[in-house]
């Protein structure tokens, strides 16, 4: 039986938090609000969490997973480097719309899908996500929404997709913005486009120099 919890009452908030939390470490999903849509989450260090989440969005493998991370700190534990210009770019854009694909750790037990090595990580500019994420740690969060269907702007919406294969909606209200994270992939010698989003990429080459696009 999934439950919802009003996160614009500070003790639904308190309650939903603790709940989701719980949920999380018995293996369980969850919905939370970030600054773009809301994302459903596993522990992405629990394999059997991050199949659930895949099969509860309809997604095979080969379509991992990003991961967020509620300091800077986790992030850097999880992977082996950030390259030239990965903490240039955290220090402008996060917390925020910004998703990096980088090197995981190789030491790290986890299993994300088909990454090759690599992992997309956000910090999310959200009070309630990252109230969650300093409780639990890096989760595995993909968009609410069952794959191939419209992204949800708020926690009912994903309800309607999700039913019961989420334990805990966190409800944050109605998001302001639908537009998706902006994606770079650092794994290469120059920084790569591979989705616009919300920060345009403009911004990107101001702190950058140059990002290789699919037009170029």
């Amino acid at each position: 039986m999934s439950r919802r919890f009003d996160c614009s009452d500070p003790a639904q908030r308190a309650e939903g938090l603790e709940e989701a939390a719980a949920a999380l470490r018995r293996q369980e999903l969850v919905v939370l609000p970030t600054d773009t849509v809301y994302g459903i989450g596993a522990d992405a260090f629990t394999h059997a969490a991050v199949a659930k989440l895949l099969e509860a969005k309809g997604r095979g493998r080969d379509m991992p997973s990003p991961v967020l991370v509620g300091t800077v700190r986790a992030a850097q534990a999880l992977v082996e480097d950030l390259g030239t210009y990965g903490q240039d770019l955290i220090d402008t854009f996060w917390p925020g719309a910004l998703t990096l694909v980088v090197r995981a750790n190789r030491a790290l037990m986890w299993d994300l899908g088909e990454t090759k090595g690599t992992v997309a990580l956000r910090m999310p500019l959200h009070p309630v996500a990252l109230d969650l994420l300093k409780e639990i740690g890096p989760m595995a969060v993909s968009s609410a929404n069952r794959s191939g269907s419209p992204p949800a702007a708020t926690a009912a919406e994903a309800e309607e997709q999700l039913g019961d294969a989420v334990s805990v909606y966190l409800d944050g209200g109605k998001s302001n913005d639908l537009t998706p994270s902006t994606i770079v992939d650092l794994t290469t010698p120059v920084p790569r486009l591979l989705r616009a989003g919300a920060i345009p990429v403009e911004k990107i080459r101001r702190v950058v120099g140059f990002v290789a696009t699919s037009d170029e």
